[in-house]
Parts: structure tokens; sequence; C-alpha cells
């Protein structure tokens, strides 16, 4: 539900500005409004849910996301809908970020982990490509309104669900060593950060206004980090970024998520754009990539990370990613879906397939039981700031050739495949450096470790302490 929220939006825009008057710059309000709660909020409220219990933080978000869906759908006034918005990304976080915590915490053992993380990778991916065709079918069937009720008959058999089911569990609590500072650090940090690259592209990436709030946000973040290496509870713990497979997983993630998410944005403006498809054909076009996610994900995945280990598996992925954007980087003027878009999805949906649940293994395999909350806040922090900057960059990029080749004289189809082109193989480039991330920071660094089975490596937390 709320990976779909992100893209069902996009669809829909053109029919809000129409309905609320919106101008360009208010419109993307109601994208920003969203993202930036969304990106700031998902380490605060992953360490809040290793205090007082994951599932508690997991239905508070799941209440709140719903509530102001309804106030999204029922917005009237240009106003609202952003302020609404702003809610709802907030509640987005607060979910978002214990679940990949409470998947590690319900599977310990290795292989119904792994099953369970590639589960979690395909709702991830099937959500995005669902979002575009649902966006369009019922903004053209009904009206805008429609995109954001539809999460309120999902909230709430949701909700009840995991009041039910999910196992409560208790932190240690929000006592007075909590860590007040280090959370209005870090979420002023990353909201402030977010918010410069989410308008770096409509005031330039060396504008007064971006420099200034990412240099802002930067500076928190110092003040951050030395808050935490002092506090003697901190919010972050250093441990967890201390950890090689963390942190070079949380690298190679946001790399990636960077070249997918700008993949699906201009692979939307170039079937709409220069193929003229419609809104609902569209969505099916993307859907192909979330099919073979899903037969992967949900199957070979999950095994080949078992047996293998997730660095294994991740590196043929990443190579699959790259090679798709790569394909789509030479998508021509006048071209056709079946020879020139198709043929790339496959690679693609299979690398993302192979590559999410290996990065998610590896980002979770070094917290200890009591910070998985926050090793599950950083991985999605780290989706999150990467799919803002990789669209920021690319669409930046891509808008720009496209305006100077119009600037020259070049026809519309031409000048837009050539920034789309341009905007792939910057695509393809995050994705490689993923890929170098992956063979250098997150390589075994032992011949003992080389040797040690894909089990003892992603063995639960709890079995590798008692072992060591």
């Amino acid at each position: 539900m709320v990976v779909l929220d992100g893209t069902i939006v996009s669809v829909a825009l053109p029919s809000i500005q129409a309905d609320l008057g919106y101008s360009p710059s208010g419109l993307a309000w109601v994208v920003n409004a969203y993202l930036v709660p969304f990106g700031g909020l998902l380490l605060l409220a992953g360490r809040v849910g290793d205090l007082v219990g994951r599932k508690r933080v997991f239905v508070t978000g799941l209440v709140l996301f719903t509530a102001a869906s309804l106030l999204c759908g029922a917005a009237t006034t240009p106003g609202l809908l952003p302020a609404a918005r702003f809610l709802q990304g907030t509640g987005g976080a607060v979910l978002s970020a214990v679940t990949l915590g409470m998947v590690v915490a319900l599977f310990p053992e290795p292989k119904e982990r792994a099953k369970a993380i590639g589960v979690y990778g395909f709702v991830q991916s099937a959500g995005g490509s669902i979002g575009l065709l649902a966006g369009g079918a019922l903004t053209q069937a009904l009206d805008w309104h429609w995109i954001f009720f539809v999460n309120l008959p999902v909230g709430v058999v949701a909700s009840v669900l995991a009041a039910r089911t999910l196992r409560d569990e208790r932190g240690p609590g929000l006592g007075r060593s909590t860590d007040v500072l280090g959370a209005l650090l870090v979420t002023a940090a990353l909201m402030l950060g977010v918010y410069a690259i989410v308008g770096a592209g409509d005031h330039g990436w060396g504008s007064a206004h971006t420099l200034g709030s990412g240099g802002g946000a930067l500076t928190l973040l110092a003040a951050f980090a030395l808050r935490q290496a002092r506090a003697a509870d901190p919010l972050l713990p250093l441990r967890v970024l201390r950890s090689r497979r963390t942190a070079g997983a949380l690298t190679a993630q946001a790399l990636m998520v960077a070249g997918m998410f700008g993949f699906q944005f201009l692979t939307v403006l170039y079937l709409q754009k220069v193929l003229r498809f419609d809104q609902v054909d569209t969505g099916l076009g993307v859907f192909p990539v979330s099919v073979v996610i899903g037969a992967l994900s949900l199957g070979a995945a999950p095994r080949l990370i078992a047996h293998f280990g997730p660095v294994r598996v991740l590196v043929p992925g990443l190579v699959l990613v790259a090679g798709g954007l790569a394909l789509l980087g030479e998508v021509p003027a006048h071209g056709a879906y079946a020879s020139d878009v198709l043929p790339a999805l496959f690679p693609l949906g299979a690398g993302f397939a192979l590559a999410m649940p290996s990065l998610a293994t590896l980002a979770m395999s070094a917290a200890a039981p009591g910070d998985s909350g926050i090793a599950s806040g950083l991985f999605n922090t780290a989706q999150q700031v990467g799919a803002a900057f990789g669209l920021a960059v690319i669409s930046t990029l891509a808008s720009s050739r496209t305006a100077d080749l119009l600037d020259g004289g070049s026809g519309a189809a031409e000048a837009l495949a050539d920034g789309y082109r341009l905007g792939f193989r910057v695509g393809a480039l995050f994705v490689l450096g993923a890929l170098v991330a992956a063979v250098t920071v997150l390589r075994r660094r032992t011949a003992t470790r080389q040797q040690e089975a894909p089990e003892r490596q992603d063995a639960p937390v709890s079995a590798r302490s008692h072992v060591r």
C-alpha cells in the first residue's frame, strides 16, 4: 500500500492540477509533501520500534497512513491536499521503518527468512507497477480522489489483522536516557536533505537554495554523528554502521535504487510522450518487470541466496539491472514497444529480483535483535534517499538535454528520446557504482570467511553470537 502510493499519484497529477488549480511549482508539493517526512522519519521510527515494540509502531503507522489517505481523498482545496500528504508520508515512514525488522524477527531460520525477504522485494516492485496501472484506471474511470480512497479498505483490514496476528514485543521503553537531541538532529537533517534534493530540479544544483539546504543537512548530520559518538544511549548505535556488510549493503542499495527509480520515471515518459501510450497502457507496459520479479523472488532467488550466499547472488543481479538500463539507453525516437522496450524489462526484473533480497539480507545480517528496527530504518532511508537523488539527477539531465536539442532545432520526438537515452545511461552508471560496492566493500575479507557456508553467514544473530 505504501509503495503503491508513491506511483499512483504521479499518473493522476494532471487531473489534480486541473481540478484544484495548482501552479506547476505548487503541484510539485503534492509529491514533495509526502517525500520529505517519509525520507526524514524512517530512521527515528525504526529506533522507536526497537524501544517501544515494533508491532506498536507498525500499527500506529498503519492507522495514521489510512486516516491520512481519507483526508487526501476528501481534499477540495489546494492547501489541504499537501497537508494531508505530509501526514500520509509520516504514517508511511512509521509503517515502513519497522517492516523489514519484523520480517527478520518473524523468520529467524535462514531459508525461511530468504523466502520472506523475497516476498518483501516482490511486494515493493509490484506496488510500484500496480500504482501506475491503478492510478490510470481509477483516474479515467472515476476521478483522482479514488487513488487515495482505495487505501481505506486495505488499511482497515491490515490494521485488524496486524493487531490480531502479530506478536507483541516489549522494548526497553522511552526512558530518560532516550536520545531526544539525536532524534531531532537526524530528523531535521534527513528532511532538509530530501527537501534540497527534490527541489534541485526547479532551483538548480548550484543554486543558493540547493547548496544552502544541502549544506545545512550535512551540518546537522555531522552534529548527529558527534552526538551519537558521545551519547550514553544513542539513537543510532555506531556499532550498526561499523559492520562492513551493513555499510556496503546500504551504499549499494542507495545506488541501485537511484538507477531503478529513474528507470520507472523515464520509461513512463517514453511510453507516453514518444510512443503515445495512454495511462492504462503505460501501466501495462511496465508491468512485465513485476511479473519477472514475482516469478524469481518467490522461487529461485531465495534458494540461490541460501545456497550461494547473498553476495554471490547480488553481483549478477546488479549486472543484469545495469544491462537492462543500458539497453534502454538505446531507445529510438520512432521505436516500438515490443522491440525496443520489452527486451530490456526482462533483465531489469530478473536483476532486481536477485539483488533486492540479497541487499536486504546483507543489511540485516549484522544487526543484533535489539537493533533490527534501526537497521530496517537505515535500509529504507538509503532506499528513499537514493530514489530521491537518482530521480532528481536523472530527470534534470534528461530534461536539460531535451531542451538543448529543441533550442537547436531538433524535432520533439528526437529531442525527448535523446534526453531519455541520457537518463537511462546515467541510471546504468548508478547501478555500476552499486556493483563496485558489491565487489569491493562486500567481498569477504578473509579466506576463513570464504570457506563458511551460506547458512553460517546468514544465520540468525542470536545463533551467531552464541557461536562467537
